[in-house]
């Protein structure tokens, strides 16, 4: 029988920052929500789903607008994403000259980025920052591969409006029960994390069998002797 106490437990760990997050926007407003949401898109673990949820009930309440809302977190998201891009674009030389060898990231394999992020890059950008989790950190490789910055700025502002939009909607049409919806949203969480340990055990399975690690079908049969 799964262990259903686990994801209740997990989900409690957050409630001291929820309650911070809920505090600052409360007392002061949008300037509040700027303040949470920049962070936020920085990479620090601020929830956004109760920062937007609360505004919501606030713009349900009457004490700003939906679109004043919306507006404010999306911006400060956008200005947050531009804090992680800088890392990864002005930290790019230092990981390949300093760490390189460590973490076995070559020229090549920077170039290959850089080529995938060309073609494939604005998609990536946009889509990742409607997902939990994923959406701060996509900021990061893309500064690295050196995505031009205002397509950068524009897919993630595009990614960010419809996540933002949404979480404020919801905590709007749902009043007072917004804390419920920001517990059930834990669980959206927690399969965002699954997907990508699944997907990180995948690439490092194929890095492993790339450097020419034990495979079923590459290992190396006794070959028995001949007779004459």
């Amino acid at each position: 029988m799964p262990n259903l106490e686990l994801p209740i437990y997990l989900a409690s760990v957050t409630d001291p920052v929820v309650n911070w997050a809920v505090k600052v926007v409360g007392d002061l407003g949008l300037p509040g929500i700027f303040l949470l949401m920049l962070p936020e898109s920085a990479g620090i673990p601020i929830p956004s789903e109760a920062t937007m949820l609360f505004a919501g009930f606030n713009v349900q309440e009457g004490q700003y607008s939906l679109a004043a809302a919306v507006a404010v977190g999306t911006i400060a998201n956008l200005i947050g994403s531009w804090i992680l891009y800088g890392v990864g674009y002005f930290g790019r030389q230092e990981v390949l000259v300093e760490h390189g060898r460590k973490i076995h990231v070559t020229p090549e394999r920077l170039a290959q980025a850089d080529r995938w992020f060309e073609r494939w890059g604005t998609w990536a950008v946009f889509f990742s920052r409607m997902l939990p989790i994923v959406r701060t950190f996509i900021s990061l490789p893309a500064g690295v591969a050196r995505m031009p910055f205002w397509r950068f700025s524009v897919a993630t502002f595009a990614g960010c409006l419809p996540w933002v939009l949404m979480l404020t909607l919801v905590g709007k049409t749902v009043g007072a029960n917004w804390v419920d919806w920001k517990d059930r949203l834990h669980y959206v969480d927690y399969l965002v994390v699954v997907v990508a340990l699944a997907a990180g055990a995948y690439l490092l399975l194929k890095w492993w069998r790339g450097r020419g690690g034990p495979t079923d079908e590459g290992e190396t049969q006794p070959v028995p002797p001949q007779a004459y």
